[in-house]
């Protein structure tokens, strides 16, 4: 029996064994066509754990005959990257140093930039990999020198043929008959998530904790149901993936497709966040539905106090109202759209004195100073409204707010437009 992982005894060796990131290492693909090139360039991984980026650099470090150094962000030091560094130009790297830095988010600034000037002048390739958005963690001045390929979780039918793979040389190694209940395969597969270490631990464990009998080792269903519960959700709520989740639920919404918003809440549910889908719709009801219905924000805000009063599991069923009536609710951006360009305008200095008339006029001495003297009180006149200017002089023309095109902001308009004929 050997201690090394299973995924570890199983990772291949060639770039036609990784399963998976097609749209990378495919006949053609251009990461593909970088590595059989031989001139590896400074890249950065992105993707989710377990689909195959260390495998990956191992391949390039196997193909370029280039010593590969394989460093930790979340347990590396600045005296490691010196080690590294002190390797440069010995018998042993004469074929080049690959630095295969994992989680690099995890180094600060200072660890960084520490490998700048040896990744610029090529006594170094760094071969970077990160589970969250590089574009987020990782600083201009190593982003900038390094090329970025986003890795994709794994197709179930692709994690499929791994998991096959496991089971065969775990009865190899074992010698020993080993059963597999019909579906097994399919469904770690499935619930894993594209995560092919994952898929190749449950496999283990499986087997570990498989019934024996006369007749050898059986896996069933329910074992592997057992060992991968909760095991296809990916969410941190610190990261990418979150904020990911968050923005395809405010898109469904306002795209008016209910089902797959209903989809992207049951996802942030699942993971036991409350919180964060109360607070975003909150926010589409405002943005996104706005004066189509007004009264929108009201009725979520109505669902949001009962979710978090109620709680979990109990809460997904006032969100879920919210999120079918958002959905389904006519859309207007008319309100965030006229709030933002005059934040615009703000911010930009366009601005000016306010006109006296709507000045301040408490006061003793404001009268003497023209402020609210010829203000008109619009409650005083037929439809409570007069026509007086409101904005500064600067910008007395302009124009925030159109209409959207509803039933409710159109009979605002007509309204309007009558009185103020």
């Amino acid at each position: 029996m050997t201690n090394t992982p299973l995924a570890d005894r199983l990772r291949p060796a060639t770039l036609d064994d990784i399963v998976g990131q097609k749209h990378l290492l495919g006949k053609g693909q251009v990461l593909r066509k970088i590595i059989e090139g031989g001139s590896i360039p400074n890249m950065i991984f992105f993707g989710p754990s377990g689909i195959g980026k260390t495998t990956v650099a191992q391949v390039i470090a196997s193909r370029t005959n280039m010593k590969m150094f394989k460093l930790n962000g979340t347990s590396a030091s600045t005296a490691d990257i010196k080690d590294v560094i002190a390797q440069i130009d010995t018998l042993e790297t004469q074929q080049g140093i690959l630095l295969y830095l994992d989680e690099i988010q995890y180094f600060n600034k200072k660890q960084q930039q520490s490998l700048l000037e040896f990744i610029e002048n090529g006594s170094i390739t760094l071969i970077a990999s990160t589970t969250e958005n590089p574009y987020f963690y990782i600083y201009n001045a190593i982003l900038s020198r390094c090329t970025v390929f986003e890795f994709m979780p794994v197709d179930s039918k692709e994690v499929q043929k791994s998991i096959e793979r496991a089971f065969d040389l775990l009865r190899e190694e074992r010698k020993l008959s080993l059963t597999v209940e019909e579906g097994v395969t399919e469904y770690i597969a499935y619930v894993c998530g594209g995560d092919v270490r994952k898929a190749l631990n449950a496999v283990e464990l499986c087997v570990l904790s498989a019934k024996a009998s006369k007749s050898g080792l059986t896996v069933t269903m329910e074992q592997a149901a057992q060992v991968t519960q909760k095991s296809a959700l990916r969410l941190d709520r610190d990261g990418d993936e979150h904020y990911d989740i968050l923005s395809a639920l405010q898109k469904s919404i306002r795209g008016s497709d209910e089902n797959a918003a209903l989809h992207y809440l049951a996802r942030l549910l699942h993971g036991g966040d409350l919180l964060s889908p109360c607070r975003r719709l909150l926010v589409i009801a405002a943005e996104d539905i706005g004066l189509a219905y007004p009264q929108a924000i009201s009725i979520v805000k109505a669902c949001v106090d009962s979710a978090l009063q109620i709680g979990l599991p109990e809460a997904q069923i006032p969100l879920g109202q919210a999120v079918i009536l958002l959905a389904t609710a006519p859309k207007s951006n008319s309100a965030i759209c006229a709030i933002g360009a005059a934040m615009s305008d703000v911010a930009n200095g366009i601005s000016g004195d306010i006109p006296k008339h709507l000045k301040d006029s408490h006061y003793k001495g404001a009268k003497k100073l023209g402020r609210g003297v010829t203000y008109q009180y619009p409650h005083d006149f037929p439809y409570h409204y007069v026509k007086q200017q409101y904005l500064p002089d600067k910008i007395k023309d302009k124009k925030y707010y159109t209409p959207g095109e509803n039933k409710n902001e159109q009979a605002a308009v007509t309204y309007w437009e009558k009185i103020k004929k």
